[in-house]
Order: structure tokens, then sequence, then C-alpha cells
């Protein structure tokens, strides 16, 4: 038996840091037949793993890449007794084409999240109590190449040095990294990084996701899960072939609250002015709704 037949198709969550893909995975590990990954992040740097931008698309996708990629991705399904994998990873966010070439029978699930929300969920991100947690860091060495190591330990001992030793309020950047982000880090304000984070993510996803057939794409958002939980997450498993239970329900509207979404008003006015001509045209796609006197105020 080849390794592409005893890989089940795995279930792919596309979106941003901070856009509910958490709550998502943690609703798909309630179902008895899906076992759900965390961020394989060196996994999936395999192709380049120096690379200063979160961005693969097919060329990186290599026999060699596929072959190394797949063989992980069946180990990750032995691991976890043979079941169907999920996997969530928010910066594939940026490797859709990459990702489809190298699991072709895989389906996508999609998710946005309001932006100015986003933003003031992710500015707490950018404030971590450490680098990385220890128990991360194990996982991260047990899934990196012993050849790669040496990529990634310089970021950890510089994330550790600039936290422990220059005090530091921030990590040098978290979350998506789009091409040009650390050039962008040296001219813009913080705020409008994390506003460019979620505007490049949504415009290359939106361009990504209309190349492929649109059967194997599921789209929801943020807002539509935790308004309406139960109905939401039914209609994702449907489409990935699977069912919801009376008693996953239960669990399901027990985990969601539907009051959870973050206020954006702790930001001052100003910072939201500088950053509404960056997401406008994304928030637009999406039909968020724009701060249109704030927005002319800007100009």
């Amino acid at each position: 038996m080849s390794g592409s037949d005893r890989l089940k198709p795995v279930i792919f969550l596309l979106g941003n840091v901070r856009s509910g893909t958490s709550l998502t995975r943690k609703l798909f590990a309630l179902h008895p037949d899906l076992a759900t990954l965390r961020e394989p992040r060196t996994v999936w740097m395999f192709a380049d793993p120096g690379r200063r931008h979160d961005r693969f698309t097919e060329a990186d996708a290599t026999p060699r890449v596929i072959r190394y990629i797949r063989r992980r991705f069946e180990e990750f399904q032995a691991e976890h007794g043979g079941k169907r994998l999920m996997e969530k990873t928010p910066s594939n966010v940026l490797r859709i084409p990459y990702i489809h070439r190298i699991f072709p029978e895989s389906r996508f699930l999609y998710t946005v999240r309001e932006p100015l929300a986003y933003l003031s969920s992710s500015d707490l991100k950018w404030q971590p109590k450490e680098a990385i947690t220890k128990n991360r860091l194990r996982q991260r060495l047990r899934e990196t190449p012993r050849s790669q190591l040496h990529y990634y330990a310089w970021r950890y001992a510089a994330e550790t040095f600039n936290k422990k030793v220059l005090k530091k309020k921030y990590v040098s950047v978290w979350g998506v990294r789009y091409p040009g982000i650390y050039d962008d880090l040296r001219r813009l304000t913080r705020l409008e990084v994390m506003a460019k984070q979620w505007a490049e993510s949504s415009r290359q996803a939106e361009e990504d996701l209309a190349a492929l057939d649109p059967a194997i794409v599921f789209r929801t958002s943020y807002e539509k899960l935790v308004t309406n939980p139960v109905e939401e997450f039914t209609r994702i498993l449907n489409h990935f072939g699977l069912e919801m239970s009376p008693a996953m329900s239960e669990q399901v509207r027990a985990m969601v609250d539907p009051n959870r979404r973050m206020k954006w008003t702790r930001f001052a006015p100003e910072d939201i002015r500088r950053v509404l001509p960056i997401l406008r045209p994304e928030m637009e796609r999406h039909g968020y709704e724009v701060p249109h006197d704030w927005l002319e105020s800007a100009r």
C-alpha cells in the first residue's frame, strides 16, 4: 500500500491568528473519528526553513518536500491511532497552493474574523510572558529535522534574550509573516503591521482559494461560529463527511460563549483612523462594517 493510500484526507483549517482557529480546533477534537494537530510549523517550513516570510507556493512543493511532509503526516496519523487528521497552522493561510500541491486529495476550511476585534486580540499576543513555553519547545524539537535545528535555535535565543535581558515588552514579530513584514516593522507602527497582517493574509488567501475547485473549500467566520455554534459547526462537519451527535452538540454549545466577541474600543481613535485605510478593501470584501466617519476623518 502506498503512502497516499495510507493517509486519510486531511482537513486543513485556514485562518489568520486570533480568528477563532484554536476554538475551531477544539471543537473538531470533540469528534471521535478525528485527531487534531497543533501547528507543526517546522514541518511546513521544511522546503526553506530560513525564509523570512510565510509565503510558499506550488513551486516550493518539490518531490522531496512532498515525500517528507506526507511521510510526517502519515506518522502523525499513526501516532493518533489511524484517525483522520485535522490540522491548523495560521501561517498556512499564505501557503494554500503549497498545501494543495502536497495534499491534492484534502479539503479546506477557511475562516475570517472582523479585523478590529482581531487587532485587539492580537495586540495582547505581541506581549507574551515568554517567547515559547518549554512544552512547545520540546514539541518543536521533536518535529524539526536535525539538519535544520540551527535555523530555529537562533530565533528562540534571540526572543529569550530580548525578553529576559533587554526587558522588551513586545516580541520582534508575532503572527503571520507576509513578504516584507520585517521592512514594515522598521517604518510602520506595530498596529499598522498587525493591520497589514490581517489584510495581506485575507487578500492572498482569497486569490489562492479562487484558483481551487469551490467544492473543496468551506467558508465560515468567527462571528458565525460564536453566534450559532451548533448550527454552523454542523454545517462544517457535514462538508467534510462527518456528523454531529446529540452529545457532541451539547458539548459544542457549552464550549462556545456567544458573548466572547472582543471589543476594540480600547484603541485610541487616532489609531483606528490610521489602520482603516489598510483594512478597508478586505473588510468590504468580507462584508464587515467600515466606520466611515472615522475613515473620512483620516483623509
